[in-house]
């Protein structure tokens, strides 16, 4: 028997694009209602008509989910909309481009705010009422950044380990409920988060305009395809869900070299690096 999607709600944050938008659609096609949560209040309604196509109630909430009261307010306004909630996604994230040496500290922080906090936060908030269900599911999307740690994302890879930790342990506290926890480990997702990313003081906008090319180059999957992804593993009740064959990849790289997966890594780009230059010349 799988996961009561049908006539559930689901609050998704970062729901006006990307993996967001398309887990609005997918939860949809399934009966479920929505309550949809973005910072972007044009993209919000976009998403939202488009879902209340399918017939499900959708409710929009424009916030921040790194203000802290906007988010403990959010239970409020969701309940009196639907009077219930069975799936919490914690979706919203964001990206720091630049090593540890180049980066501010208010930039980590910022960066800390949205992708730890802000997860942290909504799953407080909202545990009362996935408690009052019988069969309820938190979902925190971590990244493969999550389990592995390259060169230039010191932060990201912070706040993902640090998602990831909280989630396995807040699983553990939940196991005698109704309630369980899946960890999303996504690899590389066509969206705008490379291009959107905070930048660094000390890039340049050629070198930043590289990296986000280097990225786009190697995002393989489409939103609907990672969304797909996540409400087959929601059905499943899994705790561990895995994006891409590069998740994959590089998830048994890690299990296989934990101590040296760092210097693989190393070895492999600095070989693209050569490759890249001798084309050019």
């Amino acid at each position: 028997m799988g996961f009561p999607f049908s006539n559930g709600v689901a609050v998704i944050t970062g729901a006006g694009k990307g993996i967001g938008a398309a887990l609005a659609h997918g939860l949809a096609a399934r009966h479920c209602h929505l309550a949809l949560v973005d910072q972007d209040a044009e993209a919000l309604s976009g998403v939202a008509a488009s879902a209340r196509q399918t017939g499900v109630t959708v409710s929009s909430h424009q916030i921040d989910i790194a203000n802290a009261k906007a988010v403990e307010i959010l239970p409020h306004e969701v309940l009196a909309h639907h009077r219930r909630v069975n799936i919490l996604i914690n979706n919203a994230g964001v990206a720091l481009m630049g090593t540890f040496a180049e980066l501010r500290l208010e930039d980590m922080e910022w960066l800390f705010a949205i992708n730890y906090w802000g997860a942290v936060r909504m799953c407080n908030a909202f545990l009362g009422a996935l408690r009052q269900e019988s069969v309820a599911q938190i979902v925190n999307l971590s990244s493969i950044f999550g389990i592995i740690a390259p060169a230039g994302q010191t932060a990201y890879a912070a706040s993902k380990f640090a998602l990831r930790g909280f989630s396995e342990a807040l699983r553990e506290e939940l196991g005698e409920t109704g309630i369980g926890v899946s960890v999303v480990h996504p690899g590389g997702i066509k969206t705008t988060i490379a291009a959107s990313a905070r930048v660094a003081p000390s890039i340049t906008p050629q070198d930043r305009a590289a990296r986000v090319a280097a990225f786009d180059r190697i995002a393989r999957t489409t939103p609907a395809q990672a969304a797909a992804r996540i409400i087959e593993g929601i059905d499943n009740r899994q705790r561990r869900i895995l994006i891409g064959s590069d998740a994959h990849h590089f998830d048994w790289l890690q299990r296989l070299f934990p101590g040296s997966y760092g210097a693989i890594l190393r070895r492999r780009a600095a070989r693209r690096r050569a490759a890249a230059t001798s084309a050019r010349s």
